[in-house]
């Protein structure tokens, strides 16, 4: 059964002896090109289309009331944006027939060569930067002109094809712009997190802002902006290149953690 349209044939494949994919017949070729504790995602070819695409599987997708809302909410948004600097969502299918085998949802995109993670080990000359990042920022405008922030922009998280035409891959990642007033200070790969983010505060679109320019900063310099293995470090490094924050922003910070950043040396 598809959630957008009806293929009465599935597939069945078999990697190695604990992943399995089902998929509708026009799906041909799959191959595992990654692994993650969000899902498994293999490559194929669309026979309808005649093009490569990314098929990513949600097992136990509704396993509970909390999967169940962050399926439909991926889904829900992933229709919802459509930019050619933002991943696709092309099909979202179950192989099952009735609710009570409902486990599995397979999501279908675009398939991009390599992530920006992947560039970022090649030196890079100035045109291609600026043209990727150029992309990058058309594509977090996009978004946040229909309500929507990424939260966890990171290397990783954008994709670049081989005519180095880029996009953001947002599963997972989005949140409107009304739900995201919230402290969730684990969202965010560390190296990339704003200053709200890491402190907890409420946040604004500006946080993806500081992730492109961290992002932006590693193409140039190449490598880590703001280097560090916990919050601690990564906040000295910021304080150590860009300076001690403002009054106003020290406000808004719980009173246990001011007194540790006012503690630290004045730069």
């Amino acid at each position: 059964m598809s959630l957008n349209s009806t293929f009465e044939h599935y597939v069945r494949y078999r990697f190695g002896s604990h992943t399995e994919f089902e998929v509708p017949n026009r799906y041909i070729n799959l191959d595992i090109i990654d692994t993650g504790c969000k899902g498994v995602i293999c490559s194929a070819f669309d026979i309808v289309t005649k093009k490569q695409v990314a098929i990513k599987k949600r097992s136990r997708a509704l396993d509970g009331i909390f999967p169940s809302k962050v399926l439909f909410r991926d889904i829900k948004l992933l229709r919802t944006v459509n930019h050619k600097n933002v991943i696709n969502l092309i099909h979202a299918f179950t192989p099952h027939c009735s609710l009570k085998e409902f486990q599995d949802v397979y999501l279908v995109t675009e398939l991009m060569d390599v992530n920006l993670c992947q560039l970022l080990r090649r030196k890079l000359d100035l045109k291609r930067m600026s043209y990727l990042m150029y992309q990058l920022l058309c594509g977090v405008k996009y978004l946040h002109s229909i309500g929507l922030i990424l939260r966890d922009l990171k290397p990783s998280n954008v994709a670049v094809s081989r005519d180095c035409s880029l996009k953001i891959l947002s599963f997972g990642l989005l949140r409107s712009v009304k739900t995201a007033f919230v402290r969730t200070p684990f969202a965010v790969t560390r190296n990339y997190r704003a200053p709200e983010v890491i402190f907890g505060l409420r946040f604004k679109e500006n946080v993806d802002v500081w992730s492109v320019g961290c992002i932006m900063g590693e193409l140039i310099r190449g490598s880590v902006l703001f280097p560090g293995g916990d919050h601690v470090e990564i906040w000295d490094s910021i304080v150590n290149q860009l300076g001690t924050p403002s009054g106003t922003f020290m406000a808004k910070i719980e009173p246990d953690v001011r007194s540790y950043v006012e503690s630290q040396a004045k730069h």
